[in-house]
């Protein structure tokens, strides 16, 4: 039936960071419908070291360093009227490639991997196309220019305005558009044209219970002999929405929870830690830990992960990944979006930072109900979100024929 091209942003291993994770899953689910063709950037020497599993995984690949600087990048798209996030992964190389391994190759399908990879599909492809955009990232940028001052502001409205331009002309390229949830697919449909007819799926993202199980890995030595209690936030950390969430806990709610808690304790944990985040590390019960080996350890030792984010776009993966560690999650609605969990029986959502604070001490202090809703999380993860059943539409929507699927472990 023919092979795969698979275009992606930035290499699917180790799968380590919420894009990432995705298109790590989507590869490995991909890989049982036909060889797949891998084109994709690689950005630090981190990514670099796992090479030889993208040579393990693909058929054929493409790996570019990525170094364009975003004052390039910036210069590049105001020149050529194009969004920053597309010329920022503009390469010569990879467009060459992706010709050649067409011309040389039985390729059925070419699945993109979020929209900075939409121009490399050639515009005589005559096979399927299936775009993953994941979120709606034009969106996004509308929501930074309303909160943000000159000239970020400038520069976020005109990003979303011209990136929404090319999520709509991709779409009208592809077969299938794929969203993280139902909200950004809805969200999509509003934003195009009304006389736009698309078809736009929404494909969820899943978790690997296996891996993020409690069982399975020790508490962090630090934290388990501190009484706290502590509370918990994973992500990347010098993207804007965690930065902001961060400082959230740190300005807003921690303070307050110390009022009651005095010893109580936030830790950050995640890799790229802005310099204002940093500067925090040791003041009032802040640590910041920046990347570390691996979360498990401090998620398993949280007595709350927060995940107060105020703009959030598709599915939290850290949320996925604290509830599979049978962890109490105290999250704002907007990190809620696409998980089809109960609040207050599987994770509990505070709107607005009176109520965060209010439902952290509850949680502090009633420790058989943070642990009833820390079994309850887990629970659902591993019934309801498992990687295998969430990805299980990419058979038909790829146009293979359904394979023989796999069945996801408790």
């Amino acid at each position: 039936m023919g092979d795969i091209l698979f275009l992606a942003h930035r290499m699917p291993f180790p799968p380590d960071r919420g894009d990432k994770i995705r298109s790590h899953h989507l590869l490995a689910e991909l890989r049982k419908l036909a060889p797949v063709h891998v084109g994709c950037f690689g950005d630090t020497d981190g990514d670099f070291a796992h090479e030889q599993e993208l040579a393990d995984a693909a058929k054929t690949y493409i790996l570019p360093r990525r170094t364009k600087s975003m004052a390039r990048a910036g210069l590049e798209a105001l020149a050529s009227g194009q969004p920053v996030s597309l010329t920022a992964f503009h390469d010569p190389k990879i467009h060459e490639w992706v010709k050649q391994t067409i011309r040389d190759n039985d390729i059925a399908t070419i699945f993109v991997f979020s929209g900075q990879m939409g121009q490399y599909i050639p515009d005589d492809f005559q096979g399927k196309i299936v775009i993953d955009l994941c979120d709606v990232d034009s969106a996004k940028f509308d929501a930074y220019a309303q909160d943000g001052t000159f000239p970020r502001k400038w520069i976020d409205a005109r990003e979303g305005r011209v990136l929404s331009h090319v999520e709509s002309k991709l779409a009208a390229r592809a077969d299938h558009t794929l969203f993280v949830s139902e909200a950004e697919a809805a969200l999509f449909c509003n934003r195009l044209p009304a006389t736009a007819n698309h078809s736009v799926v929404a494909v969820r993202n899943g978790i690997d219970a296996n891996f993020f199980d409690p069982s399975k890995v020790s508490a962090h030595p630090e934290l388990s002999n501190d009484s706290g209690p502590h509370l918990v936030f994973t992500g990347q950390m010098d993207y804007a929405p965690n930065v902001a969430a961060a400082q959230r806990v740190m300005d807003r709610l921690l303070p307050q929870i110390r009022k009651v808690h005095p010893n109580a304790q936030f830790h950050l944990v995640g890799r790229a830690p802005v310099a204002k985040l940093t500067a925090r590390d040791g003041q009032d019960g802040i640590r910041v830990w920046g990347e570390v080996p691996d979360v498990r350890p401090f998620l398993k030792s949280a007595d709350i992960v927060v995940a107060p984010l105020e703009i959030a776009r598709g599915v939290q993966n850290k949320v996925l990944e604290a509830m599979a560690m049978a962890r109490p999650v105290l999250l704002s609605a907007e990190a809620a979006t696409g998980i089809d969990a109960i609040d207050r029986t599987h994770f509990a959502i505070g709107r607005d930072d009176g109520e965060l604070v209010e439902t952290a001490c509850a949680l502090i202090a009633n420790r058989s109900e943070a642990n009833r809703m820390s079994m309850a999380a887990r629970e659902y993860v591993v019934t309801q979100q498992g990687w295998c059943a969430m990805l299980a539409p990419l058979a038909e929507l790829c146009g293979f024929e359904n394979s023989e699927r796999c069945r996801d472990a408790a």
